[in-house]
């Protein structure tokens, strides 16, 4: 691999290079600087780079946003009342679990946007995880004269005469105007200056043409912003981390059946919280991919 900060060519090199962003770094800054911290940046408590690949520590950072859902899980399993036996490491992954999940199936309320300028030469650009986790449009020298049917094109003019009974149109089928249409669009999109683009191991973004001078590309993505959560998202990540949460300390709890003690010993409810943990889950997820994540679009003619 070559240096992160060069240019690339396309099956050589995937190292692209962090460009600068005129509007929106990530959702967070207007007119931010260069993303030279991409693979760092934290975004609204949530540490997209880190997500799921924690490692055991004794100090584990527990950001604003992930200790709301914490409390939530603590207090909804019995603390300060009675002990719960999870560590903050613990406590993270089951977040960390539910954020993806919710993250992964983001309706379209999560579309974030972002602009950044090319170089001339350089055709790599390596994004921010969370820009390019669920990307979703790249516009890159689209011109206003692309827009089909506009006023005055050979399309406007093919669509009006579709629908006049003359000779010229008797035997035209609404099959024939839509290959005309993309026939059209695609001669425009090689005549152009409409580009196109490819992405590359899920961190790089790859614009064809070669850009030859500084163009300004704006990207469509869908991200949390905590800031901007809406409290029903927020309780569903509240409820998948207390389930998640309940497995776990199934799991521990389920070591022993009972604790001896004076009294004649406390028996412990690790299988029944295991039990609760899957049935949770799974109502969690159904309710997540009915109500929350927007169907396939399709176009039915």
């Amino acid at each position: 691999m070559g240096n992160p900060h060069t240019s690339m060519q396309y099956g050589a090199d995937y190292s692209g290079i962090y460009p600068n962003t005129h509007w929106g770094n990530t959702f967070h800054k207007q007119r931010g600087g260069a993303l030279s911290t991409a693979s760092a940046i934290s975004i609204g408590g949530i540490d997209y780079p880190n997500l799921n690949k924690r490692r055991f520590s004794n100090n584990v950072e527990i950001t604003e946003f992930y200790q709301i859902i914490k409390d939530f899980v603590l207090s909804r399993l019995g603390f300060p009342v009675v002990r719960v036996e999870l560590t903050d490491h613990q406590i993270a992954t089951a977040i960390d679990e539910a954020v993806s999940k919710l993250d992964y199936h983001s309706p379209r309320w999560c579309t974030q946007l972002m602009t950044f300028e090319t170089s001339a030469g350089v055709n790599g650009y390596t994004l921010p995880p969370l820009v390019m986790n669920n990307l979703q449009y790249v516009v890159y020298k689209k011109t206003l004269l692309a827009v089909a049917q506009q006023q005055g094109t050979l399309e406007f003019d093919f669509f009006i005469k579709y629908f006049q009974d003359n000779f010229l149109f008797s035997d035209f089928q609404i099959g024939d105007y839509l290959v005309m249409t993309m026939h059209l669009e695609q001669i425009r999109k090689i005549l152009s200056r409409e580009g196109s683009w490819d992405v590359i191991d899920n961190r790089m973004l790859f614009l064809h043409p070669n850009p030859t001078e500084r163009e300004e590309v704006v990207v469509e993505f869908r991200a949390l912003n905590t800031e901007t959560l809406h409290p029903y998202f927020l309780n569903w990540l509240q409820r998948y981390s207390l389930a998640v949460s309940k497995g776990i300390l199934g799991t521990i709890r389920g070591k022993y059946d009972m604790l001896p003690s004076p009294q004649g010993g406390a028996r412990l409810n690790g299988a029944l919280l295991s039990q609760e943990s899957v049935q949770e889950q799974e109502k969690l997820l159904e309710e997540l991919l009915s109500e929350m994540e927007e169907p396939p679009v399709f176009t039915a003619f």
